[in-house]
């Protein structure tokens, strides 16, 4: 017999932690992904695709697949997803064990202008029009539109669609990780003047922020929200280590 277990992704440490789980004869590992990105990245394991229908939702799945421990593994920003997953483990008397990679720390030479939300962002840029580059989510950028003035530059891994109802705006849309050298092309390509971003943490975007510290760009940086206090930690090792010891070999 496996150990049951449900990764809650959609990040790269979870696609990460499903490719050390997958060879691993102590357990059955399962991906779940949202379904928000058109084109995922193919995974080493079972993936489903669609949401639980909340937290009973999933309580419900947990118990009905025996699951023996739940992992989230989702991005730091997604709230409801990590509340859904809390409460759904509580009720179905599952384990649960969050992978919450570090934030981004200022480091001399930043320009950083931390703000609490997406609102806070836009009226930070100001009425002056300015060049500027998103890298946010799709389900992010609408409240942009309240400020039509600036040049927006909008890298997304899907295709916006609709485009914002902006004069101005040209769209990227790729996949990271990136490095700071070709961030630090793109930016002067553009003329970037301000770069609007979450303090996503891990490698795989951090090259915006290097290259925006050299080339001397402000980065209005959204701050996290606040998560559930649930067992916790910061790398695939960590929860590995967490899976060993409170899933003994069946």
């Amino acid at each position: 017999m496996k150990h049951s277990i449900l990764i809650l992704g959609g990040t790269a440490e979870a696609r990460h932690l499903a490719q050390r789980m997958a060879g691993d004869a102590r357990y059955s590992t399962e991906l779940s992904l949202a379904g928000r990105t058109r084109t995922p990245i193919a995974h080493p394991v079972p993936v489903r695709v669609g949401g639980f229908g909340g937290a009973e939702g999933l309580a419900r799945y947990l118990r009905d697949e025996r699951i023996a421990m739940l992992i989230d593994a989702t991005h730091p920003y997604a709230v409801r997803i990590s509340g859904n997953a809390a409460e759904a483990a509580r009720m179905a008397e599952v384990p649960l064990v969050a992978l919450r990679r570090p934030p981004w720390q200022l480091q001399a030479g930043d320009l950083w202008l931390d703000v609490p939300g997406i609102a806070e962002a836009v009226a930070s840029l100001g009425s002056k029009p300015r060049r500027i580059f998103l890298t946010l989510g799709r389900q992010e950028l609408v409240p942009f539109e309240a400020a039509p003035q600036h040049q927006y530059l909008i890298r997304s891994v899907d295709p916006v669609e609709p485009p914002l109802s902006v004069p101005h705006a040209v769209y990227l849309t790729d996949r990271g990780p990136f490095e700071e050298a070709s961030e630090a092309d793109l930016l002067r390509k553009h003329d970037i003047e301000i770069i609007v971003a979450k303090n996503s943490g891990g490698p795989a975007s951090y090259g915006k922020i290097a290259a925006a510290r050299s080339l001397g760009i402000t980065v209005v940086l959204i701050r996290r929200p606040l998560l559930p206090e649930v067992v916790a930690v910061d790398t695939v090792e960590g929860v590995l280590d967490h899976l060993a010891h409170m899933l003994p070999p069946l």
